[in-house]
C-alpha cells in the first residue's frame, strides 16, 4: 500500500491582518477563531487521517520555535524551514522531495494552515477519496468550491467533463484555471454551474509532482536535486539557503497546474473559507447586540458593526463609531473603515518603504 502523508503549508505573513498579524507571529499562529490558532486547527482537521509522523509542516525560520511549542505532537524533524518564502511552488517541491526520499511510493495532500473548514468529517472524508483517487490513476488532484457569491477574492476553476463519483464526491475534468475576476465575471461564472472557488488543496503521488516541476520548472527541479542529495548531511541547511535564493518567487498554480494534462477536481460541499481578512473576524466570532465582534477589552457607547481586537492588558473605549476595525497591540494600533480594510496591505507596504520594519 502506498505511504500517505499530509503537508501543511504555514509559511506566510499575514499581512492584512497587521498589526495583530506580525513577521515573527503571522496570521497561522493567532486564535482567529476559537481557542486556538488557525495553525492548531489544521493539524485536528487532519490528525484523523494521519499519525504525527506523517504530517509535514514548511514555515519560515522565523516561525519553526513557536510552530514546535503549538503543535508538539509533530516530530521537530517534520517542521521544515525554508530559509526565504518564495511562494507555493518551492515549498510544495521541497516537500515532496523530503517526502519522497523517504517514500518514494508515496501520495501527498498538500493544504494551508490559514483556512476555516466546516464540518471536519467531511473535508476527512473528501481527503480520504481524493488520496485513494489519485493512488490509483496518478492524476493531479485539486479541490473546487461551490461558490456561494461571486466573489473576486479567490481564483476560479472551470470544470469539464464529469469523470466520476466516489463516496458521495463527484471530480471532473479540469477546463481551465481562471485568475481573481470581476463582479460582473465572477457572476457570470456562478450563472453557468460549473466554476468552483480555487480551495488551494491539493493532491497527488509524489514521483508525479516532482515529474511535474522537472517539465515545466527545470531550474526549480535542478534545485531541489541538489538539496534531495543534501538532506541528512551537514551541508543540508547551507545548500538549501543556497538553492532557496536563486529559486524564482512562483506559485504551484502558475509552476504546474495551468500546464499540466489530467489535472481533476473534487467538489466539495462544505463550508470553507481563507480567512483572507478582518472580516472573517465577525464570520466565526459572536457578535453583541450591536453587531459588534470583540476579541479583548472595550467598553463602547453608540457604538455599532464594529472590528475590535485588543490583546493587550488595556481598555479600548468607543462613542459614536461604526464600521470601523480598530486594533491595538502594545506598538501599534490601526483604525480603518470596514470599506478600506483591503488596504491594509499597501498600508504595510508603505510602513516598509517608511522604514518602519520594527512594526512589522
Amino acid at each position: 500500500m502506498q505511504s500517505q502523508y499530509a503537508v501543511i503549508m504555514a509559511g506566510g505573513s499575514g499581512t492584512r491582518f497587521w498589526p495583530w498579524s506580525r513577521k515573527d507571529n503571522p496570521k497561522q499562529l493567532l486564535k482567529i477563531v476559537g481557542q486556538k490558532s488557525m495553525l492548531q486547527h489544521a493539524f485536528d482537521r487532519i490528525t484523523p487521517l494521519f499519525k504525527p509522523e506523517n504530517i509535514l509542516i514548511i514555515t519560515n525560520i522565523l516561525h519553526k520555535e513557536k510552530i514546535q511549542k503549538q503543535v508538539p505532537l509533530i516530530p521537530p524533524a517534520n517542521i521544515v524551514a525554508e530559509p526565504v518564502g518564495k511562494d507555493t511552488a518551492p515549498c510544495i517541491g521541497l516537500a515532496a522531495t523530503i517526502i519522497h526520499k523517504k517514500a518514494p511510493d508515496s501520495v501527498m495532500i498538500v493544504m494551508t494552515a490559514d483556512h476555516v473548514i466546516e464540518p471536519v468529517s467531511r473535508f476527512v472524508k473528501m481527503a480520504e477519496t481524493a488520496m485513494n483517487i489519485v493512488g490509483k490513476n496518478n492524476s493531479l488532484l485539486t479541490m473546487g468550491i461551490r461558490p456561494t457569491e461571486p466573489s473576486v477574492s479567490y481564483g476560479y476553476i472551470h470544470r469539464g467533463k464529469r469523470l466520476l463519483e466516489e463516496n458521495g464526491f463527484s471530480v471532473y475534468e479540469v477546463e481551465s484555471f481562471r485568475e481573481k475576476p470581476d463582479k460582473t465575471t465572477a457572476q457570470r461564472f456562478i450563472d453557468t454551474g460549473e466554476y468552483y472557488w480555487n480551495g488551494g488543496v491539493f493532491v497527488w503521488q509524489t514521483a508525479r509532482i516532482l515529474e511535474c516541476l522537472t517539465k515545466y520548472t527545470p531550474k526549480l527541479a535542478l534545485g531541489l536535486q541538489k538539496i534531495s542529495a543534501a538532506l541528512g548531511t551537514r551541508s543540508e541547511w547551507t545548500t538549501l539557503e543556497k538553492e532557496y535564493k536563486a529559486f524564482e518567487k512562483i506559485s504551484i498554480d502558475y509552476a504546474v497546474m495551468e500546464k499540466a494534462k489530467d489535472v481533476v477536481v473534487i467538489e466539495v460541499d462544505f463550508t470553507w473559507d481563507d480567512v483572507g481578512s478582518w472580516s472573517a473576524l465577525e464570520r466565526w466570532n459572536k457578535k453583541d447586540n450591536l453587531g459588534n465582534t470583540v476579541l479583548g477589552m472595550h467598553h463602547g457607547m453608540d457604538t455599532n458593526s464594529c472590528i475590535i481586537v485588543n490583546n493587550e492588558q488595556h481598555l479600548i473605549a468607543t462613542i459614536g463609531v461604526s464600521d470601523m476595525v480598530i486594533v491595538h497591540t502594545k506598538d501599534a494600533t490601526l483604525i480603518c473603515h470596514k470599506q478600506k480594510a483591503e488596504q491594509i496591505k499597501k498600508l504595510v507596504e508603505e510602513l516598509k518603504q517608511a522604514d518602519r520594519q520594527s512594526y512589522l
